[in-house]
């Protein structure tokens, strides 16, 4: 999931509620548009494995993107303290896992699948912090989900890879520690100077897992297309449609809507790689994607 654009928010910047119509189904647009371009990016990176490897083409996604970033927003680290560098190189570390184990993921597991399983992270955060019997209970539908991943598994009607799984759950791991980073670099570092070095920071930590990858893809122009492709379809696209979406819809309407990267990572996944899924997969996205949806509103309950 790309909620880069959350994290680069400045600390008490509101969403602002549209009235006009219009504007709230362009905002609709926007997040589908970043939904669909994050899984195709992903999609499109998994050309790279077989002459990079899974690490090596994180490393140089990461590395491209923060170039773009850098390049565009110019972050002024000089005036950056200790407390915000320590903020920002947590939010790099994270990156950098959240990032790795999602690509070492979806080289052994199905991206509609790994996407999925990748959704317990968040949902069991806000569940912690939440401490609420509900909350819990979308953590038991997503968990309801993932049984049925193991009953398709156990049938025939689906192939899990158990390091396959192991990575994805890992990713989701890293994907929570991302979002309280988020929220700690959006209160210290205003605009997107704090993203740009957190993408650079994440690049750096992956270099010694993919540092022959960098020759590698620089020589081949075919290679260096499709890893520049990659860096600005699952991270540039994604975080520019998004920041814009976030200035159109509610931070409900925006949640939700996020939730239905399992689904278009389903679709990714059939029409770009080829990869069947029965009836049961669709089930379990789906209940994943409802617990993720749920979770959302009930934040918004909690907060109205």
């Amino acid at each position: 999931m790309s909620t880069e654009a959350v994290a680069a928010r400045p600390a008490g910047d509101s969403t602002t509620t549209p009235t006009d119509g219009t504007v709230r189904l362009s905002g609709v647009a926007l997040v589908l548009g970043s939904c669909v371009s994050l899984q195709f990016g992903a999609a499109m990176a998994m050309s790279l494995f077989p002459v990079v490897g899974s690490w090596g083409t994180t490393a140089v996604r990461l590395a491209i993107a923060s170039l773009v970033l850098l390049v565009l927003v110019r972050p002024r680290v000089r005036h950056w303290r200790r407390t915000e560098w320590v903020a920002v190189v947590a939010f790099g570390l994270t990156f950098a896992g959240m990032n790795g184990f999602f690509y070492a993921a979806i080289d052994r597991l199905p991206l509609g699948v790994t996407v999925s399983i990748q959704f317990l992270g968040p949902l069991a955060l806000a569940a912690a912090l939440s401490r609420r019997l509900r909350e819990l209970g979308w953590v038991g539908l997503a968990l309801a989900g993932m049984a049925l991943f193991l009953v398709a598994d156990l049938t025939g009607h689906s192939v899990l890879d158990p390091l396959g799984v192991a990575l994805a759950l890992a990713a989701g791991a890293f994907w929570a520690l991302y979002i309280l980073a988020s929220h700690r670099v959006g209160a210290l570092v205003p605009g997107t100077g704090g993203l740009a070095v957190a993408l650079a920071v994440g690049a750096l930590v992956l270099l010694p897992f993919g540092a022959r990858a960098f020759p590698t893809v620089a020589l081949d122009p075919r290679l260096l297309a499709i890893a520049v492709g990659t860096a600005v379809l699952a991270s540039v696209v994604p975080y520019t449609l998004e920041l814009a979406a976030l200035r159109r819809l509610p931070r409900p309407v925006f949640g939700v809507l996020l939730s239905l990267e399992p689904v278009v990572a389903v679709v990714a996944g059939l029409v770009l790689l080829g990869q069947g899924v029965s009836l049961l997969v669709v089930c379990a996205v789906l209940l994943v994607v409802a617990a993720s949806a749920g979770s959302t509103l009930s934040a918004r309950a909690r907060a109205a």
